[in-house]
């Protein structure tokens, strides 16, 4: 078993702020790949039904850079309530984990 790595997920309207989370969490070193992906989500919201076409990230990353990674996508968001989720990697391939920690900080 191994906590140390995670995927964060989030998902924006924009693919400004997709880009732009991405492209700051590379560069910070708080994440080794980002995914993005264009998704149609189906939720509730104030009572109401709501539909939107969203996009996905799928961040992978040190589990001790969580909170870090929460606090800059809450500062840079447009949602009233982001979706921020952490999903431990409780196995996975050793070469793949050594990478992300060789590439972040």
């Amino acid at each position: 078993m191994n906590d140390n790595y995670s995927v964060v997920i989030t998902t924006t309207n924009s693919t400004e702020i997709s880009e732009k989370i991405a492209k700051v969490l590379l560069k910070e070193k708080l994440a080794a790949c980002i995914q993005i992906s264009n998704i149609k989500s189906y939720y509730t919201w104030k009572g109401e039904i709501a539909i939107d076409d969203e996009q996905i990230l799928l961040i992978k990353c040190k589990s001790c850079d969580y909170k870090e990674i929460e606090n800059y996508i809450k500062a840079n968001h447009t949602y009233e309530v982001p979706e921020i989720i952490l999903l431990p990697i409780n196995n996975g391939l050793p070469a793949y984990l050594n990478w992300i920690n060789e590439v972040t900080k």
